[in-house]
């Protein structure tokens, strides 16, 4: 019943934002930790951010920090990825992951970051 969606993907210049937006049925979201990875092509799968059940402790790569900033709305069941000054290397799919006693996993939303 545990099903994630991601939304907000899509093609925007070098520079730009975007907001991705992920929500979480099946009645876990409140005590999950959910993360946002990205796989690009020929790339492994990497985790770009992640946040805890209550929203008060955030984990960021080296290579967001600063530009990316995840949140979460518990009463609607939805984490985002707030991106901005987005680059070419940002260029990925991203994925949602909720994690409660094991990971489950969205179908991803595609990012191109070109001009």
């Amino acid at each position: 019943q545990v099903q994630l969606v991601e939304s907000g993907g899509g093609l925007v210049q070098p520079g730009g934002s975007l907001r991705l937006s992920c929500v979480v049925s099946g009645g876990i979201f409140s005590i999950a930790i959910v993360g946002w990875y990205r796989q690009a092509p020929g790339k492994e799968r990497e985790l770009v951010a992640a946040i805890s059940s209550a929203g008060g402790s955030t984990n960021y790569a080296d290579s967001v920090k600063g530009r990316f900033t995840i949140s979460r709305d518990n009463a609607k069941n939805t984490v985002y990825l707030q991106m901005h000054s987005l680059k070419p290397e940002d260029t990925a799919v991203y994925y949602c992951s909720a994690h409660v006693l094991r990971r489950y996993w969205g179908q991803g939303t595609r990012v191109t970051v070109s001009s």
